[in-house]
């Protein structure tokens, strides 16, 4: 069965490909394997993304990994994969091509599962060191050097990245996803388990058509030619995890029968498949540290427990298709839950005035009106915010999210404070305080950035804010 590739941009270029059977592939003309680049710059890798339907993310996803200058190595090519697309993820493609000739796209015209499409990068790739990235996934600036640095080491067969949810903690299903990627990461840190981004040596062939865990399946194979496998925490990806009980129950039961077929087929077991290892990463995860996170927790335990049941039961059938159901809620925009992820803000709390308050209403009752302070601000900006209180009367809160957003919020509550007096204890005694407000943002890149937030009520002379 043929397929067609093209480098996007250049049509009367265009060249027949052929897939291969499974044989040890050739290096390109004039290559070596483990040949360094040109200038000293170490290894080149060939990135591959292999793509269904994915319009929303691969823009950006592209834009992620061209834009990475790792120090060593060089992005020699970046090829896609679009497999039976039916929106505009491949005249996307085309139009990055057409600004950047690393880009080179392969179309399948049906979809043959994601296993067929790797087969046919790691047949066009021509680096020593290939990159395999989802679709639907953000590359962090840096994340390939961290990942090509290791092959430095001869002994070095394949790194896997640190995946990161762009999810929402603050939800059930958020707080699933965080919890399952935060033990993929306790236990890979252990027994490395490779996934959402993965670099390997090109000395595999090809993977089983019906694998449908294939970072998993080449894992097995990298392993089984004697190589060492790392991971890799600095080598970051934001990815988005199921924000349905459907969804969520379709992956995790795909994903663990495709664990149970690669023990079968392949004698490799993933380390998340030990029960063991799940149950010793849960303790100290923090998972159970309040009464909501613990409910969370253990209903997600629940779901998962379901899932591999369910799909115990799919490989028990030999119920199995290299083409499976898309989780749609996996593939919302990541590049916004990325970028609130990425970026933090301090917000920096001070009641105008503190120590004169202090004489008046005394030690006691000053340090509770700065703990009523500080509850109010924490219920208003909810659980995703961190909110500490220092002395003197002011208060630190820790915001997920750009400068824009915290400002916005910061003078809502510095006007709301401005507007209703506070209680100081329970008897009914209140008392009228006035925010200042200082706002420090930590973006992607670049310096921090700081802005005050003026004082309602001193609008006409000097806007007084916290130094930071």
């Amino acid at each position: 069965m043929e397929r067609t590739w093209k480098r996007p941009g250049t049509p009367h270029h265009n060249h027949r490909h052929t897939e291969r059977d499974n044989r040890w592939l050739e290096p390109a003309a004039g290559a070596r394997w483990g040949e360094v680049s040109e200038a000293g710059r170490g290894l080149d890798c060939s990135v591959g993304v292999m793509a269904y339907n994915e319009q929303a993310n691969i823009a950006a996803a592209l834009d992620s990994i061209l834009r990475q200058e790792p120090a060593a190595g060089r992005v020699a090519e970046l090829i896609v994969v679009a497999s039976g697309c039916e929106d505009k993820t491949a005249a996307i493609v085309a139009d990055v091509g057409c600004t950047d000739r690393r880009v080179r796209l392969i179309e399948q015209q049906r979809r043959e599962g994601k296993a067929s499409a790797i087969n046919l990068f790691i047949g066009a790739a021509r680096s020593p060191v290939l990159v395999m990235v989802g679709a639907d996934v953000l590359v962090q600036d840096g994340t390939l050097d961290a990942l090509l640095r290791h092959f430095e080491d001869p002994a070095v067969g394949m790194v896997g990245g640190h995946p990161t949810p762009v999810n929402a903690e603050a939800t059930f299903l958020g707080h699933a996803a965080h919890l399952q990627w935060r033990l993929h990461d306790r236990i890979a840190r252990r027994s490395p388990k490779l996934g959402e981004i993965v670099a390997f040596r090109n000395v595999v062939p090809s993977i089983p058509l019906d694998t449908a865990v294939d970072e998993i399946s080449i894992q097995a194979l990298i392993s089984q030619l004697g190589y060492r496998l790392v991971y890799e925490t600095q080598a970051l990806v934001y990815n988005r995890g199921p924000a349905t009980v459907p969804d969520f129950l379709r992956q995790r039961r795909r994903i663990y029968a495709g664990h149970m077929r690669v023990r079968e087929q392949q004698g490799y077991s993933a380390p998340t498949m030990s029960p063991f290892q799940v149950a010793r990463a849960l303790r100290g995860s923090g998972s159970f540290a309040t009464p909501r996170a613990a409910m969370w927790s253990v209903g997600t335990i629940g779901l998962e427990a379901a899932a591999r049941a369910l799909g115990a039961y799919d490989v028990m059938r030999r119920r199995s298709s290299p083409v499976w159901e898309i989780s749609d809620t996996t593939k919302d925009h990541i590049a916004d839950g990325a970028n609130g992820q990425a970026q933090h803000t301090v917000a920096v709390f001070h009641i105008v005035d503190f120590h004169r308050k202090q004489l008046e209403m005394g030690l006691h009752a000053s340090r509770q009106l700065t703990r009523r302070t500080a509850d109010h601000l924490k219920r208003a900006l909810g659980s995703a915010a961190i909110v500490t209180i220092q002395q003197g009367g002011t208060v630190i809160a820790l915001l997920p999210g750009d400068r824009e957003a915290a400002e916005r919020t910061a003078c809502e509550l510095v006007q709301r404070f401005e507007a209703s007096p506070l209680p100081v204890h329970d008897h009914g005694v209140t008392a009228q305080i006035t925010l200042a407000c200082g706002i420090i943002a930590f973006p992607q890149a670049g310096p921090p950035l700081a802005e005050s937030i003026p004082i309602p009520a001193l609008e006409a002379g000097p806007a007084a804010s916290v130094a930071v």
